[in-house]
């Protein structure tokens, strides 16, 4: 008594009412479980596998599917729908078809009814641009010369000479691709003679090659709006390399870098910059102009007494926000310049000043010395 042939929603364990995404995701789970890549010599595994192919190779299929819900296996015994083969099912083929949805995605092939992925999409351009930081404060216009693949202005990108159209492939038959059966598997690889496009163009266009792109350098405008930072990428949709066979366009990919600043140190949207000031005028106290990136400048006034390294915050003198979001602040950090190259005047009356000097004067330093007075007085003797 033969083996009951188990029904093809039992096989893949979905509903009879499971669509084609459900069989789909039901088909691959148990046929990476049962492929005999993974199973070597283990007869039961390539019989599940076969039997799994089958069962999604019917239901795959519209047509197939309704006369299967119609009549069982017997839709496909005696000839009945059958391709051939063992119970009227062509398992080789089946397998190609199976063997395709599985794998096809991820190999970056489709199978769809237009046949051969003919027209290619151009590639993606990168472009490397230096700003100051100016530029990247104010914005900029400007003009990029791109070394790029643009179509052909004679063939228009078909590759053939004036009057002549390409031809279907005879080695692959205008599908792209070459099918060899090399034991259980069928081998798939490009077609040797058309090298994928399907077609052979006889007569090829003398200005291009029959390549239907040209080299050339193109001109664009390009403006760079304010605010940006070192690192930042624009893409240019469209401006890449012209697609290949009447593809779409790549795309243009600017690269931006900000050159470091005399004056200025930025960090996010804040910019900073060291201010040398005078001795009398930290410890007198006034009023100091600082740059700015806008060229109004600003005045910022010290207390009595500033000391070195003390931060003075300008609000909104900062970097502009992208898209216009708000703008950073300016920190003003002092530092006091030592006086040098003095005159005997300057001198004498530095050290009358330092005679004078009490630890009200210069806190710091009367301070810092008290506490080192008291160390060594501590300090173990020998």
């Amino acid at each position: 008594m033969g083996t009951v042939k188990r029904e093809y929603y039992e096989v893949l364990g979905v509903e009879r009412t499971a669509d084609g995404a459900v069989l789909k995701s039901a088909y691959r789970k148990l046929a990476m479980q049962y492929h005999p890549d993974r199973n070597e010599g283990d007869k039961d595994a390539e019989v599940r596998f076969k039997e799994v192919a089958e069962a999604y190779e019917v239901l795959k299929d519209d047509q197939r599917r309704a006369l299967y819900d119609r009549h069982g296996h017997a839709a496909f015994e005696n000839g009945g729908g059958a391709r051939g083969g063992r119970g009227g099912f062509d398992f080789s083929s089946a397998f190609t078809d199976v063997f395709d949805d599985l794998f096809g995605e991820f190999m970056g092939r489709g199978r769809g009814p237009g046949g051969p992925q003919r027209a290619a999409r151009g590639q993606d351009l990168r472009f490397d641009m230096e700003l100051t930081l100016e530029e990247a404060f104010s914005g900029k216009e400007a003009s990029i010369d791109v070394p790029t693949a643009a179509i052909c202005e004679t063939c228009e990108g078909t590759g053939a000479e004036a009057g002549a159209q390409p031809v279907t492939c005879t080695t692959c038959s205008g599908h792209g691709k070459v099918r060899a059966a090399q034991g259980f598997f069928t081998i798939e690889r490009t077609c040797p003679t058309c090298q994928g496009a399907g077609r052979i163009i006889r007569n090829p266009c003398k200005a291009c090659g029959g390549a239907g792109r040209v080299r050339k350098e193109r001109k664009l405008q390009v403006r760079i709006p304010k605010g940006v930072e070192d690192g930042t990428r624009m893409r240019l949709a469209g401006e890449g390399e012209a697609g290949h066979r009447g593809g779409p366009n790549g795309d243009l990919y600017i690269f931006l870098s900000v050159a470091p600043h005399d004056i200025f140190k930025r960090e996010g949207g804040d910019l900073f910059c060291r201010v040398p000031v005078s001795f009398a005028t930290a410890a007198l106290g006034g009023s100091i102009e600082v740059p700015t990136l806008d060229g109004e400048g600003a005045d910022v006034k010290l207390p009595e007494g500033t000391q070195t390294g003390r931060q003075f915050r300008v609000r909104h003198k900062g970097m502009p926000g992208l898209r216009g979001e708000g703008q950073g602040d300016l920190y003003v950090e002092v530092t006091i310049e030592t006086p040098v190259a003095l005159t005997k005047k300057q001198k004498e009356l530095l050290r009358q000043f330092d005679a004078g000097a009490t630890e009200q004067n210069q806190p710091e330093t009367h301070g810092f010395f008290a506490r080192v007075k008291e160390f060594l007085a501590g300090a173990p003797k020998d």
